[in-house]
């Protein structure tokens, strides 16, 4: 049996890189689950059951980062000794903090339904975008310190998109 401290590509038998197989990160997750499920091991007794928790636990926790992107890019990132440190390093390119101030200002002045739809279409594209740069970083150029960069810029886009999410909802209610 695998480690616990193996990291969660090897937990999970999928190559380390940023491109997985959700299908695959899925379907590998419920089988890791089933055969860890502390229920499986009621007849070995109290410490199986805790280990078989742990290994549960462990699963779900690994499981969380895989199917993130983000969270995904950054653990790719860390383990190769380039941190993210978001909540410590928040610089970002002139570029990018200028269109972050340009689509604060449009969001503060939107006031239609139609305008935040074209608002949020435009943040989705950008963290498309963003996401395939991340890629290209990771699993093309082995550049993990200009990944960190990207992992930070979708962190600040993922944030302002919930922004325009939530100012749509209230819009609708």
């Amino acid at each position: 049996m695998i480690s616990l401290q193996a990291n969660d590509f090897e937990l999970f038998g999928m190559p380390m890189q940023f491109a997985i197989e959700r299908e695959a990160l899925d379907a590998r997750w419920k089988t890791l689950q089933r055969e860890a499920h502390p229920d499986r091991f009621a007849v070995e007794g109290a410490a199986a059951q805790r280990i078989a928790m742990q290994w549960s636990v462990r699963i779900n926790e690994a499981y969380q980062r895989l199917k993130d992107p983000v969270k995904r890019a950054a653990y790719l990132c860390e383990m190769h000794g380039a941190p993210v440190n978001a909540e410590n390093n928040t610089a970002m390119p002139a570029a990018f903090l200028m269109q972050q101030m340009t689509w604060r200002e449009t969001l503060d002045e939107t006031q239609t339904q139609a305008e935040l739809d074209t608002l949020l279409r435009e943040v989705q594209f950008t963290h498309q975008k963003a996401l395939v740069d991340m890629a290209q970083a990771i699993d093309d150029a082995g550049d993990y310190n200009l990944a960190v960069g990207q992992v930070r810029a979708l962190m600040f886009i993922d944030r302002f998109a919930s922004e325009v999410r939530h100012k749509l909802d209230v819009l609708l209610d």
